[in-house]
């Protein structure tokens, strides 16, 4: 369709980041939320909060953005946990080839739990439900939450006890990119990256359950990352 309009400029929400180089005359672009900063921004949550020094990710696919978000996660839990006196496990990622089968998320979380997996992340929508359903239900079992989720961006803190916070992408704000970059004369063939720096992405309220000296240190690496001094 694009090929159709070469004076008008197309955006692509979460498309492809080789779409823009596709487009024969190049008047597409893709935009996209900075998927390893996304990562970062729950892994460090993650290496915070994790007591038995091993958690865990779900995907629905192996995207190339989904496993950025792991390589993230992964990557900044175990710099904090480092930072805290503690060393990370972080589990292989799996992967449900869905985004819709919830009962894989509550397969794959027994499955981690029982590798003592005690903060989860993951990419997975429904599959991410089903995660969080399995965890509210082992912590029940327990008498405590002793398992915890970091969400995404629908997620919201009492619809699952576990959720003790989120990463948030503002499609609003990345959308608005794009129309800057028209208006600038500099739209089309690129990928333009929504992240910390520019307002895109941010982190959602975190639960009670993380301690008040906890939550200080988390903002103090949430501010590290808008900053680009993270891990530096």
């Amino acid at each position: 369709m694009a090929n159709e309009y070469p004076d008008i400029a197309f955006a692509i929400l979460n498309g492809d980041a080789d779409v823009p180089e596709k487009a024969t005359n190049k008047n597409v672009s893709s935009l996209l939320p900075n998927a390893k900063q996304i990562g970062w921004i729950a892994g460090a949550l993650a290496g915070l909060m994790s007591d038995t020094g091993t958690i865990a990710f779900i995907g629905g696919m192996e995207l190339t953005t989904t496993v950025a978000k792991y390589d993230g996660y992964a990557e900044a839990a175990k710099y904090v946990a480092d930072k805290e006196g503690k060393s990370i496990n972080v589990l292989d990622a799996v992967y449900a080839n869905s985004f819709d089968d919830s009962s894989k998320g509550i397969e794959f979380a027994n499955a981690m739990m029982e590798q003592n997996a005690d903060v989860f992340f993951g990419d997975a929508s429904a599959v991410d439900s089903g995660a969080r359903q399995a965890i509210d239900k082992h912590n029940s079992e327990k008498g405590k939450v002793e398992v915890y989720d970091i969400g995404q961006p629908a997620d919201i803190l009492g619809q699952n006890e576990c959720v003790i916070g989120s990463q948030i992408t503002d499609n609003s704000s990345l959308i608005e990119l794009s129309f800057k970059a028209v208006e600038q004369g500099k739209f089309g063939g690129e990928v333009l990256y929504g992240d910390l720096q520019n307002g895109v992405l941010s982190i959602g309220k975190l639960s009670e359950l993380v301690p008040p000296d906890k939550q200080d240190k988390y903002n103090d690496y949430i501010k590290q990352m808008t900053n680009d001094e993270f891990m530096k």
